[in-house]
């Protein structure tokens, strides 16, 4: 029977649309195995009710005189006990398979073994995304791109309502809110093009709010950090707000420099009695993670 649900679930979901039932990286993967790992342990109890609900029906149905019928039967400890018991058994099992993984799979943890990061600054905007690569100098409006294999490293604010980041074959989803930050690792197995979007309700343009994810080999990425060098336009304080306005599916849109501190100035336009709110308990805008 456990097969056969699996069997239907997957079968009855196209991995493009299910796509977190097809990861593409390691972080994805476990999340996946978790997924799989929490509904099996589930099953342990829902399976045997389902059996025993059927069995009952068919067991003491009107037309069987043969079942015993017992209407002053009062309570049975070997049974309250057997019933209690394993629901109990089940949560535990859960919360320790949880709390494990929850740790494990913390998205301020670094990725370990895989290398430097490359470290991206994501801005999320009405109704669009804006990546901001300080290393590269550069920034592109709903397109992350980076290099198959190399992990990387995103810090994630809002410079609007709240937004959910979430790319599903590589990642779990983050809250991204104005005046903090929350961070985010990901790493791409092999070169592929992914879909990331906002998985929060923001307001009209929610359904254009998506961006592509493009996982390149090292050369193709270098020549994609390039071919945006190239580009005409330039991020900085003068230019921003009119990037930042609210728009509709917006297209793809690479900025050739930005100002350096952008990414940090637009936390700080949150700040409150001289203090910027981060999710790290206070800590400022340009402090490393917890981790």
């Amino acid at each position: 029977m456990l097969a056969a649900s699996v069997a239907l679930l997957v079968g009855a979901c196209d991995l493009k649309r299910a796509a977190v039932l097809d990861p593409k990286g390691p972080i994805a993967l476990a999340e996946r195995d978790l997924l799989f790992d929490a509904f099996c342990v589930m099953m342990i109890v829902i399976v045997p009710v389902i059996i025993l609900t059927l069995w009952f029906a068919w067991r003491y149905r009107a037309s069987n005189t043969s079942a015993q019928y017992a209407p002053t039967w009062a309570n049975s400890v070997k049974i309250d006990a057997f019933v209690w018991s394993i629901p109990a058994i089940i949560v535990i099992a859960l919360g320790v398979l949880l709390w494990r993984s929850t740790y494990k799979l913390d998205p301020y943890r670094p990725i370990e073994n895989a290398g430097p990061a490359i470290e991206v600054q994501v801005v999320a905007q009405d109704w669009k995304w804006l990546f901001i690569y300080p290393e590269q100098g550069i920034a592109v409006v709903n397109q992350l791109a980076f290099p198959a294999g190399r992990p990387v490293s995103l810090r994630i604010t809002s410079d609007t309502v709240m937004n959910s980041f979430y790319v599903p074959q590589l990642a779990g989803q983050i809250y991204a809110m104005a005046g903090m930050q929350t961070r985010l690792q990901l790493l791409a197995d092999q070169p592929g093009k992914f879909v990331g979007r906002n998985s929060q309700y923001s307001g009209g343009g929610y359904s254009d709010q998506h961006f592509e994810v493009l996982s390149l080999s090292q050369g193709d990425f270098d020549a994609w950090v390039a071919k945006a060098k190239q580009a005409p336009g330039r991020l900085d304080a003068q230019t921003y707000p009119a990037q930042a306005a609210k728009s509709r599916a917006v297209p793809i849109t690479y900025y050739s420099a930005i100002e350096p501190g952008l990414y940090d100035q637009i936390i700080a336009k949150y700040r409150h009695s001289g203090h910027t709110h981060t999710q790290n308990q206070g800590q400022g805008a340009g402090v490393p993670a917890r981790r």
